[in-house]
C-alpha cells in the first residue's frame, strides 16, 4: 500500500494512476490531519511526501509515520531547492530519497517498486 500526501490534487491523481497501473493500491491525502489519519488506520510500504503542503507540515507527517511505521519509507518530493543539499536525511529518519516533484511519473513509480520489494 502507497500514501500519496500532495497539495496539488492534479499532481496527486497523476502518481496514482501510475502506481495503479503498476498493480499498487494507494491512498490520498492533501494535507497533514488526512495524512496522520491515514497512518492510524492503515499500514503503507511507502509514502510520497511533498515536502511543501498548503495545509499542515511534511515534516510532520514523516515524523509520526517513522513512529507509527517504522518501516514505511518516504519518498520526499520538492519543487523547492530547500534542502537541496541533503540534509532532509538528518530531519527525515525514515525518508529514503530526495526528488523534484517534475520527476516523471514512471521513475517515481519505479522508485515505489524498489522500496516496496525491499519491505518483502
Amino acid at each position: 500500500m502507497v500514501l500519496i500526501v500532495e497539495s496539488n490534487p492534479a499532481l496527486a491523481s497523476l502518481w496514482k494512476r501510475h502506481l495503479e497501473r503498476m498493480g499498487c493500491q494507494v491512498r490520498v491525502a492533501e494535507d497533514e490531519d488526512r495524512a496522520l489519519g491515514l497512518l492510524r488506520e492503515v499500514e503503507f510500504s511507502v509514502i510520497i511526501l511533498d515536502l511543501v503542503l498548503e495545509k499542515g507540515s511534511a515534516l510532520s507527517v514523516s515524523d509520526f509515520a517513522n513512529y507509527r511505521q517504522p518501516e514505511a519509507r518516504v519518498i520526499i518530493v520538492t519543487n523547492t531547492s530547500f534542502f537541496s543539499d541533503g540534509s532532509i536525511f538528518r530531519h527525515c529518519a525514515n525518508a529514503c530519497a530526495f526528488v523534484t516533484s517534475a520527476t516523471a511519473p514512471d521513475d517515481l513509480a519505479a522508485m515505489v517498486e524498489h522500496y516496496s520489494a525491499m519491505r518483502a
